[in-house]
Formats: structure tokens, sequence, C-alpha cells
């Protein structure tokens, strides 16, 4: 059989701090290049505006996607009071301008506010997003003159700490921690008219994604450089604590099938990581007691 097109024979994930003004998909697409590896992927987008941790996945680790979407996230945001865009952020077109109330200003009254949203609620996500409506991006029907109808979604939002105000440009600078799901952008726009005005996002930065911060993160051109030397690798993170799952741990020199189905005498409470000594092997599930191999990595993914 002839070796995929475009794949090479790098395997795990990349924590990059993506610079604003880039799409995630610019990312993906200038680590691909670099690579020369077609299997190159993204786990949850971050807006062009937004700068801040990008979990990249390279080769065989593309498949742990399903696996990473799902952490919480926190962000640093700016928070502008007084002017709504189409888009929620400083990107798009002024939409609306409203007075803005002097209590925004009152740090008491600006935590008042946060502490509101805290815990779930539904979030009806921005027209301008990559949610699907009979197949075609929310996005795109936006752009075309359409308004999409886009129900909303079930959000948790565990941390809304006001930073600091700024009474010049009549923003909250706000630490964030969010569920899968919530766009900050929403938030924002929710904030401003519980706030009894309008509001839009100036400034994003993610800082983390479950259990990484972007403290951990490589600058894209670090990760180019990398690339260009052949030392990429090296850059690569043990995805098994990125997982987030419980582990089992198999003998040194196990090997997992990729025909095999289950393994017998793993058990596990829905999810649980496969490893050896040196990489990731695999995804077990388990459902009613019966453990069946969700995914495997042959080879293994590298810890």
């Amino acid at each position: 059989m002839k070796p995929r097109r475009g794949a090479t024979d790098l395997a795990g994930v990349l924590l990059i701090d993506k610079p604003s003004g880039m799409t995630s998909h610019d990312v993906v697409a200038t680590v691909r290049r670099a690579t020369g590896e077609g299997r190159v992927g993204h786990a949850g987008t971050l807006d062009p505006l937004a700068s801040g941790l990008l979990l990249v996945l390279v080769g065989r680790a593309t498949r742990l996607e399903q696996y990473l979407v799902g952490h919480d996230k926190s962000y640093d945001v700016r928070i502008v009071f007084g002017t709504a865009t189409d888009t929620l952020d400083s990107d798009g077109k002024v939409t609306d301008s409203q007075p803005v109330p002097s209590d925004v200003l009152d740090p008491d009254h600006a935590r008042a506010v946060l502490v509101s949203f805290l815990g779930t609620q539904q979030q009806t996500p921005p027209v301008y997003s990559a949610i699907k409506t009979g197949g075609i991006a929310a996005h795109r029907r936006a752009r075309a003159g359409e308004v999409p109808d886009l129900p909303a979604r079930t959000v948790t939002i565990t941390e809304a700490r006001l930073v600091g105000i700024d009474a010049a440009t009549r923003s909250w600078d706000v630490a964030l921690r969010v569920s899968k799901g919530t766009y900050v952008r929403a938030l924002a726009r929710d904030i401003g008219r519980a706030a009894g005005t309008v509001a839009h996002v100036a400034a994003l930065r993610r800082t983390a994604v479950g259990l990484s911060g972007v403290d951990e993160a490589l600058d894209l051109e670090d990760v180019l450089d990398s690339a260009r030397r052949g030392t990429l690798p090296s850059r690569f993170i043990d995805p098994v604590p990125l997982l987030g799952l419980p582990v089992h741990e198999l003998p040194a020199g196990y090997r997992i099938d990729g025909g095999l189905t289950t393994l017998s005498g793993s058990a596990g409470d829905e999810r649980v990581a496969l490893v050896t000594p040196t990489g990731l092997a695999g995804i077990l599930v388990s459902k009613s007691g019966q453990p069946r191999l969700e995914t495997a990595f042959v080879p293994e993914i590298a810890r």
C-alpha cells in the first residue's frame, strides 16, 4: 500500500500562542506547510481578533480532537461599553451606540453584574460564528445578508472576575473561566445588556485549556524554526495529562492491534487512557461495565 499523501511520521500535540490577526485555520495551514504533514488540525477555534493558547494536533494526534474540545477554557477579555458591532467584537461594523450609565464605572456595580452571570445559563451564539445551519456556516449566511436562526445553548460560567476598569475607554478587563461552547463575544453582548447599555469585545486572549496554560505555549515562529531544524518532535507535549482521563498502565512493549475491540482485564468509568511507559496507545470506553477500544494509536503517540 502506498503511504498516505502528505503524511509523515510526526505525531503529537503542540501548544501554540496564536497571534492576533490570524485565524486558527491560518495557524494550521502554516504548520502543515512547514512540516509537510497533511494531517494537522486544532482543538477549539480562536477568532482572528483573539490571541493565546491554541492546541494544534499533528499526524495521528488529530484523532485526539474529540477528547480535547470539551475542556473548560480561561480567557482575559476587554469589554467596551456604549457600542455594539455586527460581529460582537472590534473587527465588526458598529450597529448601535447607546449612553453608558455612570454606575458601569463603579467597581462594586461591575462585580455585581459579573456575579449575576456565574453558573449555568442559556446563551444565544453570535450570528458570525462557525455553527452550521442547513450545512452552511452561520457567518457565511450573515455575510450574505441572511439572519441565521441559532438556537440557544447551555453554557456554564465558573469565573467572571473584574480585573480593572478604564474610565477613558469605558471598558472592563475581566478574567473568565467558561465551559465548552461558550462564546465570549456573546457573553460580552449579554453583559452589556445587563449593565443597561450595549457592549463588544475589544481584546481577547485565551490563557488556558483544561490544565494547560498559555505560559507553556510556543510562539508560532518557534514552531516553524523547529520544523526547519527537524526538531519538532521535541516540542510535542505529553498528551496524557491534557486528556484529563483516568489512566490504565499497560506493560512495557505492549502493542494494541488496530482490530482489537476489547481489552480484557481493563475496566473504565466512561473513558480511560491506555498508556505504556513511552506513549499513548489508545482510548478505552466502558458502557454497562463492558470495555471497548474506541481509538487505537499504532504506533503510539510518544509521551
